[in-house]
């Protein structure tokens, strides 16, 4: 029989409690809602807004997945929605604003991917972020040493600079922003990609091409564009063992000492925000935000 939960005054149909999703580590799929509830104050400001796109795996991350953008057959009435422009046409995505929303979600097992603008302003750009990818035999030593490149770039152009795991193999660098159109927020990216690899051409690659990033970071700027999104900050990720996509001290940058330096499983997170709190706070601060260079819209 199916688990009846109330959350917030929502009754929840939580399901399959005991399966077993991470095989290597046992981690079950009641674990993982136990996570999603454990993070939700510090994971609902990153989703909230801002429509939500769900890689879902079901049967654990060597199963099926399948990435999910419109609004799933079966969704509560109560889960708030969002009118977002496609290129076929407008189309309506879920909002994850409160408790219920993310554990109705979190029971779909899934991983949470988000745009860089909000439901309110399709298209203009609050956050500018770069992917930083390392290709074997790199690793997140060589991300690491990048991120603090672009770091110390940014900063000079006036950003405050935030950085957090993938929850892969690699980083992801942001910076708030004045609401920009996410076409010049890609552009300028796009600039800062290709002067890192200028300044670090043993290092740092811009181009996707696989050949051309072995043993370097592929700075990715495209996530940038209004289409794209990036694996939302304390999601879950479909990977060997519930690692998270967590936010990271500039000093754990500077400290990256090996490959496994900088992994944070889902088990490990309520500690580690009981240690150093919500890093991510200062990235939802307006007063931190910054106009690109150059100004305009």
């Amino acid at each position: 029989m199916t688990p009846i939960t109330e959350v917030e005054g929502r009754r929840l149909a939580l399901s399959n409690l005991d399966k077993v999703l991470y095989p290597a580590s046992g981690f079950t799929k009641g674990e993982v809602l136990h996570y999603y509830a454990t993070v939700a104050d510090v994971l609902l400001p990153e989703l909230r807004d801002r429509p939500v796109s769900f890689l879902r795996f079901p049967d654990g991350p060597e199963g099926q997945r399948f990435f999910t953008k419109n609004v799933l057959p079966g969704t509560p009435a109560w889960v708030r929605t969002a009118e977002v422009p496609r290129s076929e046409g407008p189309a309506r995505q879920i909002l994850v604003q409160d408790l219920p929303t993310l554990m109705w979600a979190a029971n779909l097992v899934t991983e949470f991917h988000t745009p860089q603008w909000r439901a309110d302003a399709p298209g203009l750009a609050d956050r500018l972020v770069l992917d930083l990818d390392p290709g074997p035999p790199a690793t997140v030593v060589e991300a690491c040493a990048v991120a603090l490149w672009l770091r110390e770039r940014l900063v000079a152009d006036g950003f405050s600079v935030y950085v957090k795991t993938s929850g892969s193999k690699g980083l992801h660098v942001l910076a708030p922003l004045v609401p920009v159109a996410s076409a010049r927020v890609s552009a300028y990216a796009k600039e800062l990609a290709v002067e890192a690899e200028r300044a670090l051409p043993s290092l740092v690659v811009h181009r996707m091409t696989r050949s051309l990033r072995v043993g370097k970071v592929f700075v990715d700027f495209s996530q940038n564009a209004a289409a794209k999104t990036t694996a939302t900050a304390y999601t879950v990720r479909a990977r060997g063992e519930p690692t998270v996509s967590a936010p990271l001290a500039w000093g754990e940058v500077e400290r990256c000492g090996g490959a496994g330096a900088l992994v944070f499983r889902a088990p490990d997170m309520a500690a580690r925000l009981g240690r150093v709190g919500d890093l991510f706070a200062g990235l939802r601060d307006p007063a931190r935000a910054a106009g690109l260079p150059g100004g305009g819209a």
